[in-house]
């Protein structure tokens, strides 16, 4: 009775139906059916091209609002960062336009006899790593038009658009790494998609040079000075200062940390080696999150006739 009482209680565990949570465990390929894996690629290629269309006219819209709301030196580092952006948001749409081309020759080299939607049930990994690295990449300019907005209105950080300009990077040598899979190396389309992607990392590091350089110009606008301080004062300032300092290089080493593990979460996720993560994240043009940790900066303590003074 108890090895029956065993079988039954395990058996509904094991041949749960196919609407049950048993679905969610089955292989992405498996939930979409040959015919409609085909118009998926086009459907993601397409909203991917249509959104970053859509990005580069909102673009605009933004440094038509920066020019009436901000002036000086606030509108001269809006108008050199939003026309950074504008012009990653074109590379990109070359990019997309190139690998569409891209795929739809591989395609039609590859499938012989057969049609377009066997060939792509056929090589379905193939497909749903095209169809992943799509919406990467038009994730990644939905996120670099909402920091750019955010910035302009002073309600964002400039290192959001730092940040956006590395996922882009990085997507969009995921598209890249994706389309090629199939391709011949002579083929003069691989090329070009190339040739766009390269293009694609120099306005990223566009956008990432003329973003530093807005908020230096920013920060140094607003400086603080010290020229009516007293020797006290100074010193006084100096050391909360230095509190913060610290305070903040342990924040830091504590979101690397929780970067570190956001990161191995992620490849696991997308089935990747954690000892050999994408080039894309090892290789990251002018990274502003070095891997290396520097070691804290050590404290001096005042000297003797500093304690004189403040006492």
């Amino acid at each position: 009775m108890a090895l029956h009482a065993w079988f039954l209680r395990w058996s509904k565990v094991l041949f749960l139906p196919l609407d049950g949570p048993r679905k969610d465990l089955r292989p992405r390929g498996a939930d979409v059916q040959k015919e409609e894996l085909a118009d998926m690629v086009d459907k993601e290629m397409t909203a991917t091209s249509t959104a970053i269309e859509d990005a580069v006219l909102r673009m605009d819209e933004i440094l038509s609002q920066a020019r009436r709301d901000s002036s000086g030196v606030k509108l001269e580092v809006n108008q050199s960062i939003i026309g950074s952006c504008s012009d990653l948001m074109k590379a990109i749409h070359m990019l997309v336009t190139s690998a569409t081309d891209l795929q739809r020759d591989i395609v039609e080299s590859g499938r012989g006899a057969g049609s377009v939607k066997d060939f792509y049930a056929k090589n379905s990994c193939w497909t749903e790593g095209l169809i992943s690295a799509s919406k990467a990449v038009g994730w990644g300019a939905t996120q670099m038009l909402e920091s750019a907005d955010k910035v302009v209105t002073d309600r964002g950080k400039y290192e959001e658009l730092i940040v956006c300009s590395h996922e882009i990077a990085a997507s969009t040598a995921q598209l890249v790494a994706a389309s090629k899979v199939k391709a011949d190396r002579g083929n003069r389309k691989l090329q070009t998609l190339q040739q766009a992607s390269r293009h694609v990392n120099d306005m990223a590091a566009v956008v990432v040079s003329s973003t530093k350089s807005g908020q230096m110009q920013i920060e140094n606008k607003n400086s603080m000075d010290f020229s009516s301080m007293s020797l006290i004062k100074l010193k006084t300032e100096e050391m909360d200062s230095q509190v913060k300092v610290l305070e903040l290089e342990k924040q830091l080493a504590n979101e690397r940390i929780r970067l570190g593990g956001l990161r191995k979460k992620h490849y696991e996720i997308e089935g990747i080696s954690t000892d050999s993560p994408p080039e894309s994240a090892v290789n990251s043009f002018d990274s502003s999150l070095p891997t290396v940790f520097p070691d804290p900066p050590s404290m001096e303590l005042p000297t003797q006739h500093v304690f004189i003074l403040l006492s």
